[in-house]
C-alpha cells in the first residue's frame, strides 16, 4: 500500500521522494530511548540536506502506530514549518495498559499536528477518533493497480475455488485452519483448490489439507504477480475467511479478475468486499455459514457468473489508482490549503 500511495501521490502532480530509510520498530516496550538517539541523528541529517537541497512541502508518513511512532516527521515539520499527513495511522487504547504508552503518547502528538489523517477502513477511523478527538480524519478506500486485470479475460473453471495467502503463524494460519473446516463439508460437490503462497508455516498448513487428497489441492508455492492473475482468471471462487487482515489487497485483486470473495465479516475485510453484491461475508468463526456460501456460488453458476461481473466491476471502476488519485487531490488540497 505505501508503494500505491506512492503512485498516486505521482498521478496528482508530485514528486515523491523517500526521506529516510530509518527504521522505528519496536518489538517490545522499552526501546524508544534508543531509537530517538538514533532518531535525532537521522534528523540532523536530513535538517543539513534541506538546507543544501531545499525543503519539501509535504511530509507524508505512512502507517504510524504504537510500535512504530513517527520520530522524524513531527519533529522536522515543526522546525521547518513544512506540512505533515498521516497515512494509515492507527491507535488502539488497550496497548496503554500494555506498556505502550509512551510511543503512543508520541503518536497521538503526531495525529493532532496533522493537516490531515488519512484512513483506509473505519476501525481505523474509529480508533483514532475516540482516543485522539482534535485529529482531522479523512476516509480513502483501499486501492490497487488494475492495470494487469484491465485487458484479462476471465475464463473461471467449475468448481475450481483459489486462495492466496502466505503461510505464518498466527491469523493466516488460522484462516488456512477455517477454510480447512469449511471444505471438509463440502465432499459431495467436485470442487478443487488452487493454494498460492509459501512461507515459514508451509508444513503446517500442508497438513491442514492432507487429507483431502492430491485431485482437490493444487499447490503454487510462491508466484509472481502475473502468475498470480494467470491463476485467478482461471478460478471461480476466491475462498479466504481473513482473520486479523487489515482489510486485504488480495481481495481487491481477487475481485479484479472476475471473482466473487467468501470472507468472514471480521476486522477490515469489509473495506475491500461488498456483502451481496461482489462475494458473501458469513459471520466469524461460523464453519457451516462459510461453507454454505461456498456451496450456494459452486452449485447456481448464474448466481456466480453474476456476482463476478459485480466484483470486477467494483474493482475496476471504483478502486483504481485513477479513482485513488482523485479522492487523495481532493484531500490534499481540501487540508492542506486550510493548514497554511
Amino acid at each position: 500500500m505505501a508503494r500505491l500511495l506512492m503512485e498516486v501521490l505521482r498521478r496528482c502532480g508530485h514528486t515523491v521522494e523517500i526521506a529516510s530509510e530509518f527504521r522505528v520498530f519496536s518489538a517490545v516496550p522499552g526501546a524508544l530511548a534508543g531509537l530517538q538517539q538514533q532518531a535525532d541523528l537521522e534528523i540532523t541529517r536530513l535538517e543539513s540536506a534541506w538546507q543544501t537541497g531545499g525543503r519539501p512541502d509535504l511530509w507524508f508518513c505512512y502507517h504510524p502506530y504504537y510500535k512504530s511512532p513517527d520520530l522524524l516527521g513531527p519533529m522536522l515539520c515543526q522546525r521547518h514549518g513544512v506540512a505533515y499527513v498521516t497515512a494509515e495511522a492507527s491507535y488502539s487504547r488497550r496497548r496503554n495498559g500494555e506498556g505502550w504508552q509512551d510511543h503512543q503518547a508520541l503518536l497521538a502528538d503526531a495525529l493532532k499536528m496533522a493537516a490531515v489523517n488519512i484512513s483506509l477502513t473505519q476501525r481505523d477511523l474509529d480508533g483514532i477518533f475516540q482516543s485522539v478527538p482534535d485529529a482531522v480524519l479523512e476516509p480513502l478506500s483501499p486501492f490497487i493497480d488494475t492495470a494487469r486485470f484491465a485487458d484479462l479475460t476471465p475464463q473461471p473453471r467449475p468448481h475450481h475455488l483459489v486462495t492466496v495467502a502466505m503461510m505464518r503463524p498466527g491469523d493466516k494460519m488460522s484462516s488456512y485452519a477455517a477454510l480447512a473446516a469449511a471444505l471438509q463439508r463440502l465432499d459431495d460437490l467436485p470442487w478443487t483448490l488452487s493454494i498460492v503462497g509459501d512461507g515459514p508455516s508451509r508444513g503446517g498448513v500442508e497438513n491442514l489439507f492432507a487429507g483431502f487428497g492430491s485431485d482437490r489441492i493444487v499447490w503454487h508455492g510462491q508466484l509472481d504477480a502475473q502468475d498470480v492473475t494467470e491463476v485467478l482468471g482461471r478460478s471461480a471462487v476466491y475462498v479466504w475467511p481473513g482473520h486479523g487482515e487489515a482489510y486485504g489487497l488480495a481481495y481487491l485483486e481477487a475481485q479484479a479478475a472476475g471473482l466473487p470473495v467468501v470472507a468472514e465479516k471480521i476486522a477490515g475485510v469489509p473495506e475491500v468486499v461488498i456483502d451481496g453484491r461482489t462475494g458473501y461475508l458469513t459471520p466469524p468463526g461460523d464453519t457451516q455459514a462459510f461453507s454454505a456460501a461456498i456451496r450456494k456460488l459452486m452449485i447456481h453458476v448464474d448466481h456466480r457468473d453474476s456476482m463476478a461481473r459485480s466484483a470486477r466491476w467494483f474493482v475496476l471502476e471504483e478502486r483504481s489508482l485513477d479513482r485513488a488519485a482523485v479522492r487523495l487531490d481532493t484531500i490534499l488540497k481540501t487540508h492542506l490549503e486550510r493548514s497554511r
